[in-house]
């Protein structure tokens, strides 16, 4: 394995770095205490640089209108994003949106494609994925019950989701459903369903509040309700009943990002940690860093975090060659073991930071309430860490049960 960085994107790390900070950073006090909305044309202002400087979209292929970065290079970048809430949406790189351009990359028809996809990686549009359910558990996505019902050409869907990220203001929804109920394995009976949010009986009941803040717009998490909400069968991705494969591989890719943004979280709160550790005087010519303990706080944070990309450059290395199926534990192992890290981390540098870190006078308390969920969201890290020892057991002649996932 190597994982050395190519000189040509070496400089452009460097160059997405120096973007981040000249133009991204300084937006940040107002998404903190301001509504998304107020913050959208500053936001579109920067969206119309990266474009212009051949980033937008960078894991999407050229041809589909993205950068084309490959996914260890997508890896790499996705550190220099996390290290701000807004390095994502600024480079059209944010979730759920990026996941359905791949879904629809992958499994789309071309109708679908020109309808959906293009529009969405140009910008033009939002989207969002309906999976979560409030009364099943989200550990368990073969068993929920959202149903599609065939009648004449149509589905006619009833359920109720919620979770659903970006919901608020997104063009349409990605929705998984039963439409297979009586299939002998739980795995083929859902299928995923385009609905547009304009389609009768698609209702966006509210948006859930976060530790306190409800949110709005893409930094919102909504409760959807279906109520006889008829769409053509033709807007079905894939074949019918393949809606958990069809899931898998969407979260698969989608679980280095997030581990690879939670290091870039991790390492801009490192250098905060830093800074305000050189800069806070406890007395006279006494910084908050000649405190020993404040010295292992950074260093087992350095350590943690080191230790971490490793860890995910290696499963985003294995991924690439062997697939998703043969990186099935590396995935798992780094999706607790990241998120494990960065809770760490932050704790830390609010810790370091004092009163200040509790505040929203910087991004630390935004990342740790909304970050806490890192455990939960894209697999719990129980189920993450069963996948681990069930294939560690095996060689045992123990078989370890795995309900859903």
């Amino acid at each position: 394995m190597n994982f050395a960085i190519e000189p040509k994107l070496e400089a452009t790390l460097a160059q997405i770095r120096e973007f981040m900070r000249a133009a991204v950073y300084p937006l940040e006090r107002d998404f903190l205490s301001k509504p998304f909305r107020e913050l959208l044309p500053a936001l579109n202002e920067r969206r119309a640089q990266v474009k212009a400087m051949g980033w937008w979209a960078p894991s999407i292929p050229k041809e589909y209108g993205g950068a084309g970065f490959s996914f260890l290079e997508m890896a790499h970048i996705s550190e220099e994003l996390g290290r701000s809430p807004l390095g994502y949406f600024v480079f059209n790189a944010q979730a759920p949106d990026v996941g359905n351009m791949e879904l629809l990359i992958a499994f789309g028809t071309p109708e679908q494609q020109d309808q959906y996809l293009l529009p969405l990686v140009r910008g033009d549009l939002r989207s969002c994925y309906c999976m979560t359910e409030p009364d099943y558990p989200g550990s368990n996505p073969v068993w929920m019950g959202t149903t599609a019902v065939k009648d004449g050409d149509d589905y006619v869907i009833n359920g109720r989701k919620w979770f659903t990220t970006a919901a608020d203001g997104a063009a349409f929804a990605v929705v998984m459903a039963i439409t297979n109920p009586d299939a002998p394995k739980p795995h083929q009976r859902a299928s995923q369903i385009i609905v547009p949010t304009s389609t009768p009986g698609y209702h966006l009941a509210r948006n859930t509040p976060v530790m306190g803040h409800a949110g709005d717009d893409w930094a919102s998490h909504g409760e959807i309700l279906f109520e006889n909400c008829r769409v053509p069968q033709t807007n079905r991705l894939g074949r019918e009943g393949e809606g958990f494969a069809l899931a898998q591989e969407r979260l698969g890719p989608g679980r280095i990002y997030h581990c690879m943004r939670w290091i870039g979280i991790c390492e801009r709160a490192l250098e905060m940690m830093c800074a305000r550790a050189a800069a806070r005087q406890l007395a006279p010519g006494q910084p908050l860093a000649h405190k020993q303990i404040i010295q292992a706080m950074l260093a087992e944070s350095r350590a943690e975090i080191n230790a971490a990309r490793l860890m995910v450059l290696q499963a985003a290395w294995k991924l690439d060659r062997e697939g998703q199926k043969r990186a099935r534990v590396e995935i798992s192992t780094i999706k607790f073991f990241v998120a494990d890290v960065l809770q760490r981390v932050l704790d830390r540098a609010i810790q370091i930071h004092g009163g200040l870190g509790v505040t929203d006078y910087t991004p630390l308390a935004f990342w740790y309430r909304h970050e806490r969920a890192a455990r939960i969201y894209d697999g719990a890290d129980e189920v993450h860490k069963t996948v681990v020892a069930r294939q560690l057991l095996k060689d045992y002649g123990v078989k370890v049960e795995l309900v859903g996932a």
